[in-house]
């Protein structure tokens, strides 16, 4: 009888969905995040988010360190959206940008900025945000990054680069103005 690396009911297998789950836990935040850069609606990117913890959860496999199921419990999510996205075959629009209600000006700078990367990120290509929701909001080395995405590192800083450079013109095209900082303010 051949075996499998883990069995399924032992302790190895416990341990391995222990730290799968305890890594989805420190990371739902942030694969949240990726999941709404995906998808553009928040209802699709909990479906996503859920499927793919599933997945993971489900899985007789997964990576051994730490670092590594962070990075995979990512690609999984990736995957699952690509599968979703051939299988229905339909394009969703991207979203138009996000107009701030009277309220919002209240908060602080830190939100506003917050405000008008997303507005400016919605208005880029899917591959675009994808690689800065990657490397700049949820925290990925490039190495990383590259292994979510299955691509070369060197190719990464190149999307990267270009992606960022997309951003700042889509921020400076909208309408959206960066306030200048007032001395003495945090």
């Amino acid at each position: 009888m051949v075996r499998s690396r883990i069995d399924p009911v032992g302790e190895g297998y416990a341990a391995l969905r222990d730290l799968v789950e305890q890594c989805l836990r420190e990371s739902w935040g942030q694969l949240y995040g990726y999941a709404l850069s995906l998808c553009g609606e928040p209802d699709t990117a909990r479906d996503l988010i859920q499927a793919s913890a599933v997945k993971a959860l489900g899985t007789a496999s997964p990576p051994r360190e730490r670092r590594a199921v962070r990075a995979w419990l990512f690609r999984v999510m990736r995957n699952d959206w690509i599968d979703r996205t051939r299988r229905s075959a339909v394009r969703r629009a991207e979203a138009g940008p996000i107009e701030p209600a009277l309220g919002v000006w209240a908060y602080e700078d830190a939100r506003i900025a917050e405000i008008t990367v997303r507005q400016g990120l919605a208005r880029l290509e899917a591959g675009h945000r994808e690689i800065i929701e990657l490397v700049d909001l949820a925290g990925f080395r490039y190495a990383e990054a590259a292994e979510v995405l299955n691509l070369p590192v060197g190719t990464v800083m190149s999307r990267l680069s270009r992606a960022r450079l997309a951003l700042l013109d889509a921020i400076e095209g909208s309408q959206v103005t960066p306030l200048e900082r007032r001395r003495g303010m945090r």
